[in-house]
């Protein structure tokens, strides 16, 4: 695998850990992947979950949190490696969580779950790099054209994030239920990011994630033309996962018959786990008290649950009662390891299948 260049940062393995809300990815599994000389990232969503003043100043606990959780990434990378952070469009303080991870010193920021169409702008004057996530060409042309009308900017990394990955989707539940062609998809996007980097002289590297599981899956998406991929579900699996013991239990114990699309309160279909807390939401909704302002448009008396409350309850342990958000192939996940066992054992097969095709 060759190095991931993004502009003048270079990351040795071009694997993208990805970012996992709210309180899977933060700097300790982030921190560890880019000592192996990968890309962690961070998730900024209620990031502040941990802090004490959460229940009456989620927006303060947040920004505070952000920084301390890239500081201790920074710290445990030892300088190896990129730190990302993962910020959601949809998020109601989402120019400020950007604007925080430029000042703590994030290398990369990415963004999802919505256009992130501003996005030149809250790092500009910074040396910040930066990625949003596509799911389609006509995507990914909108926020190239946009960029370069308004900002002159062009993305340092394109993201493209297929219909087998896990949490919030790009994808109506119709398409994630029918059988498509997803590799012309790819294959397009990636023509449309390479003609503009050709116009403006530049290499923009593109990323494939959703359903990367193994080598195999690694090697396919570099015949498609990626420069590396996004693998998030396995890092869930790891000893240095934020996650609580239980979630990442919830992972190893998981069936191909347990992983479901449901709706989100974000207005986005999402694949998670089954379980008690989603049997429940099926025979009607739950009850809605408190709003931890982090969705830009919520409304708690329409919604079917708090998204916030169920993915911090799962995130601490109480997988019965949380929303356990998951990839498409987290029943072949069945035993804990490292992040350095990890990589290395996704490396090292692809090295091997090359030798041998």
């Amino acid at each position: 695998m060759r190095p991931l260049q993004i502009g003048n940062k270079t990351a040795q393995i071009p694997i993208i850990q990805g970012g996992m809300g709210v309180g899977v990815s933060l700097g300790n599994l982030a921190g560890a992947v880019a000592r192996e000389g990968a890309i962690g990232v961070i998730s900024s969503a209620q990031i502040g979950f941990y802090k004490p003043d959460f229940q009456t100043n989620q927006a303060a606990c947040n920004l505070e949190a952000l920084q301390e959780q890239i500081t201790l990434a920074k710290t445990i990378s030892k300088g190896h490696g990129l730190i990302g952070v993962n910020v959601m469009v949809a998020l109601k303080h989402y120019e400020e969580h950007v604007r925080t991870a430029v000042v703590a010193g994030a290398d990369l920021i990415i963004c999802g779950a919505g256009l992130p169409l501003t996005l030149p702008k809250l790092v500009e004057g910074s040396d910040v790099k930066i990625a949003p996530i596509v799911s389609s060409a006509r995507c990914a042309k909108l926020i190239l054209r946009q960029w370069d009308k308004k900002y002159h900017r062009s993305p340092d990394l394109v993201i493209i994030e297929g219909p087998k990955a896990g949490g919030h989707l790009g994808f109506s539940k119709e398409e994630l239920t029918a059988t498509i062609d997803y590799d012309a998809e790819i294959r397009s996007i990636i023509h449309t990011v390479a003609e503009h980097a050709a116009e403006h002289k530049l290499e923009i590297p593109v990323i494939v994630a959703g359903g990367i599981f193994d080598a195999k899956d690694i090697a396919h998406a570099i015949t498609l033309g990626a420069s590396g991929v996004q693998i998030a579900s396995r890092f869930v699996a790891t000893e240095e996962c934020d996650a609580s013991p239980a979630y990442k239990q919830a992972y190893i114990n998981a069936t191909k018959e347990q992983i479901r699309i449901i709706d989100s309160p974000v207005g986005m279909p999402g694949r998670a786990l089954q379980n008690a807390f989603l049997e429940r939401v099926s025979h009607g909704a739950c009850s809605v008290t408190k709003c931890y302002q982090c969705l830009a448009h919520c409304n708690p008396a329409q919604i079917p649950y708090c998204i916030t409350e169920a993915l911090i309850r799962a995130v601490q342990g109480d997988v019965d009662n949380g929303l356990i958000f998951c990839g498409d192939n987290v029943d072949r996940i069945h035993a804990i390891t490292t992040v350095h066992d990890l990589l290395q054992e996704l490396t090292n097969d692809l090295v091997q299948q090359r030798a041998v095709s």
